[in-house]
């Protein structure tokens, strides 16, 4: 095979000579020298006219076939003859071929890169030894550099926080919304963070952002002449909020109209002598009865809710829930958390029977009737509950009441969408509680406000909830009013934050593929680097 062939198929567009080519074992070894013209000193850039010496430098190449490639190329060290610089000698790159302080070639190099890019450190070795590629995974992290972050920030920043550690540490994401593309990471969510990162790339004109407070006193000391854009999908979840906790306030109310159609629609069955009914001694019920007591003796001491949070290993919402919550309530709740069981939709057959029988009753005759009814359970089950109603410990049978999540469900969503079934439950509910239906309107009007940016009306919005509505949807309109202006502009403008919780979700996965061993350096990098292909990033570190 002639020289020149060689070098078209191993060097094409690049000056240099090759020598010799020999195949030992699975290698492919080329000799070959630069043929380029003197370079140019890397610091005062001129151009050499003396050469010094000359060496031979190993280079890896991309394999050829089934052959691992090496160059042993040949280059030139120079004199800089420039008095005025530092350098006095330097050696030669060949364009395309070498790099200073690589042992690689230019395009086996961007090889790496790439591979690194996809799938970051462990993985990207793996498949580098498939492909006879030598690159460990210390090398592969090191060839990925974070690009260098603009002057001066897009006009339309989004800004939103991400989790290293759910309820420890976050980080903030800056995406220019316009390009849909992240701009910075930064290691904290703190105000003074974000402020300094605006001081020093000015020229935001809108910042869309959520409802956190410390964005929000960011923006107005660094940037006070920028527009604040409240996210609308947050409004929403505020908003879905608000209305799932009137319904679980008023929950009560549902359970007392069912239970006033089941007592006018069934006849009552005769009376019969019974133990009072008794809460059960369960699990859940011990352990709210044990918490209420703990909160309530530290309260009496004067300890915070911080304090008694931390005392007690809680969450603070959860020490305030047991403190303006009577304990008749929090039973409730744990009854309503524990699931339906297998037995559960034959109870009102059985308490029926045994009622009608006055206790008499047998439980094998009972597990039979079910059994011919559906039931799929054991016969240990209908013991013992036969022995709870003999004891009195019983718990009543549920009324069949959707649960307040479905109740938002419903409210939230558009009401064309609903089915039949579900818009005649969500009347019955609305019949039922006159609070729940005041919420529903109020819900469904602010949600039209949303979709269709009629931000002109929100004051008015703001007034009618504040007057007659229940207290979750005062609460929810009192939040509003203090950030008036910056929800105003997102029931307004066509800018919000989607942008940036789609980023939001690329950054987890990259988290999560990481095992939280990488550095805050190297996620950030993986962020960075091209986000249109590092998308599916993977980082078995």
């Amino acid at each position: 095979m002639a020289s020149e062939t060689v070098e078209a198929v191993l060097f094409p567009g690049i000056d240099v000579r090759v020598e010799r080519v020999s195949d030992s074992s699975d290698v492919l070894v080329v000799e070959a020298v630069s043929t380029a013209r003197p370079g140019r000193c890397p610091d005062c850039r001129k151009q050499a006219r003396r050469m010094r010496s000359s060496y031979q430098r190993d280079l890896d190449g991309r394999p050829l076939g089934s052959h691992r490639v090496i160059v042993r190329l040949r280059v030139h060290r120079y004199f800089c003859d420039r008095k005025s610089c530092s350098r006095k000698t330097f050696v030669e790159q060949v364009p395309g071929l070498s790099e200073r302080h690589r042992r690689s070639s230019t395009r086996l190099t961007g090889w790496l890169r790439s591979i690194a890019i996809e799938l970051g450190g462990r993985p990207a070795a793996r498949l580098c030894r498939r492909l006879r590629l030598v690159a460990g995974r210390t090398r592969l992290l090191r060839l990925l550099t974070a690009p260098m972050v603009p002057d001066r920030a897009p006009r339309v920043l989004g800004v939103d926080e991400f989790a290293f550690r759910k309820g420890c540490t976050y980080g903030t994401v800056l995406v220019d919304v316009e390009a849909g593309r992240v701009v910075d990471v930064l290691p904290d969510r703190t105000s003074e963070t974000f402020a300094a990162w605006l001081n020093a790339h000015p020229g935001a004109e809108i910042i869309c952002r959520d409802r956190a407070t410390a964005y929000t006193k960011a923006v107005k000391e660094a940037a006070p002449h920028a527009l604040e854009v409240a996210d609308r999908w947050h409004l929403l979840q505020n908003l879905s909020a608000a209305v799932e906790k009137t319904c679980h306030q008023h929950r009560h109310c549902l359970r007392k109209r069912t239970e006033e159609e089941t007592v006018t629609e069934v006849p009552e069955p005769p009376p019969m002598l019974s133990p009072p009914a008794e809460l059960p001694r369960t699990q859940i019920i011990e352990r709210t009865r044990h918490r209420y007591e703990d909160i309530h003796h530290l309260l009496e001491k004067r300890w915070t809710i911080s304090a008694i949070a931390r005392r007690l290993s809680l969450d603070r919402k959860t020490v305030r829930r047991f403190r303006d919550t009577a304990l008749d309530e929090l039973f409730a709740s744990a009854h309503e958390r524990r699931p339906n069981g297998v037995l559960e939709p034959f109870k009102a057959y059985l308490n029926a029977r045994f009622t009608e029988a006055q206790g008499q009753v047998s439980g094998i005759q009972l597990f039979l009737e079910i059994q011919a009814l559906g039931y799929r359970g054991s016969r240990q089950i209908v013991r013992k509950h036969l022995a709870a109603l003999r004891a009195g410990t019983v718990e009543p049978v549920r009324a069949d009441i959707p649960s307040p999540r479905k109740i938002t469900s419903w409210i939230m969503r558009p009401q064309e969408t609903l089915t039949q079934s579900q818009d005649e439950r969500l009347l019955q509910v609305r019949l039922a509680c006159p609070d729940i239906t005041r919420a529903c309107d109020l819900a469904r009007a602010f949600a039209d406000l949303v979709r269709h940016r009629w931000g002109y009306l929100l004051l008015e919005w703001i007034r009618q909830a504040e007057q007659d509505a229940p207290k979750p949807m005062k609460g929810f309109a009192g939040f509003l009013r203090q950030d008036l202006d910056a929800v105003t502009a997102g029931l307004t403008l066509p800018w919000s934050s989607g942008a940036v919780e789609g980023n939001v979700n690329r950054v987890k996965t990259l988290k999560r593929a990481m095992y939280g061993r990488a550095s805050f350096e190297l996620l950030r990098t993986l962020i960075l680097i091209h986000p249109s292909t590092s998308r599916n990033c993977r980082q078995g570190h």
